[in-house]
């Protein structure tokens, strides 16, 4: 017998279907920022041209490039990057796409938009 009031052990997003929210990069779909997800997120994020540079104080960051070619400014650096190019931004990393590109973004420990600091 099964106890109807437990959580689900998984969830499942279609990160195509969420609703697009602004975010310092472009547009971005977030899958899991849900109050008893802690661990991580996923978004689904298009690059746009007025990409800011940003950093966090807590998050730890993946980017998977999807699609297009262009930049990761790193600290800074500019680093290039194409399809299936991974990286991973840590904290206190200032950091901004350049140019047109789709990405996965992991942050960990889940996204927290009280997180995101400016110069």
């Amino acid at each position: 017998m099964s106890d109807a009031a437990a959580p689900a052990k998984y969830l499942i997003s279609q990160l195509d279907e969420l609703p697009a929210v602004r975010c310092p990069c472009g547009w971005t779909r977030r899958a899991f920022a849900v109050e008893d997800n802690p661990v991580a997120t996923i978004h689904l994020v298009d690059i746009q041209r007025d990409a800011r540079t940003h950093y966090h104080k807590r998050l730890t960051e993946i980017y998977l490039i999807l699609s297009g070619t262009g930049h990761l400014e790193i600290d800074g650096e500019l680093v290039p990057v194409k399809p299936l190019t991974a990286v991973l931004i840590r904290p206190g990393c200032r950091h901004r796409a350049i140019g047109t590109l789709t990405i996965v973004n992991i942050p960990v420990p889940a996204f927290d938009p009280h997180d995101e600091w400016f110069d």
